[in-house]
């Protein structure tokens, strides 16, 4: 396996991790972190996620990276999900559901264009790293097409982003020579 293959499959497992950590303290509304790492370890090992005997540390480390990114917060020794993790969680979700294929292609692109301001430069860098995690493909610098319905998780971005007006989304019934774009997601016959 090259280093790039490992280096996604690590981050792969990172946002497992993640989401399961999330979902747990969502659930659980508090949860004390002793109560989570069980939990969260037999889920991961059923996931096979990590098979170390270190499996509790490596939750730890995780909740409390979490913490420090201010997805979770400690209250009276116990975990509890901040709105900004909860916004996480929902963007996951939607990530999630985006990335399912229908059986059947509806053979409308959306289309997504944005204008971020030079300013910006940071942000506007994130919001194409997160297109292409999506599985976007890059028309222009700021255009990019997915053939799938994914009005949900742009709503959610545009929230987490901050952008809204700078962010448009297009529905389109056709798009000129769009074979290319076909064959890049395994649509042409």
């Amino acid at each position: 396996m090259g280093k790039m293959e490992q280096e996604s499959a690590r981050r792969t497992k990172r946002n497992e991790l993640k989401r399961i950590i999330l979902e747990t303290v969502k659930v659980a509304g508090l949860l004390s972190v002793f109560v989570v790492a069980p939990n969260v370890v037999g889920a991961m090992a059923k996931l096979g996620i990590i098979r170390s005997p270190r499996q509790k540390d490596v939750v730890l480390r995780s909740c409390d990276r979490l913490v420090r990114s201010g997805l979770l917060k400690w209250e009276n020794k116990k975990l509890r999900l901040t709105p900004r993790g909860v916004t996480a969680l929902r963007v996951l979700h939607a990530r999630e559901e985006a990335m399912r294929k229908p059986r059947r292609w509806d053979k409308k692109w959306r289309i997504l264009i944005f204008d971020i301001p030079n300013y910006r430069k940071g942000l506007r860098d994130k919001i194409r790293q997160t297109l292409l995690s999506i599985g976007f493909i890059r028309l222009q610098d700021s255009v990019w097409a997915y053939p799938y319905d994914c009005e949900d998780l742009i709503t959610l971005l545009k929230a987490d982003f901050r952008v809204g007006k700078d962010m448009l989304y297009l529905i389109v019934d056709s798009l000129e020579g769009d074979t290319g774009l076909k064959k890049q997601f395994g649509l042409a016959r």
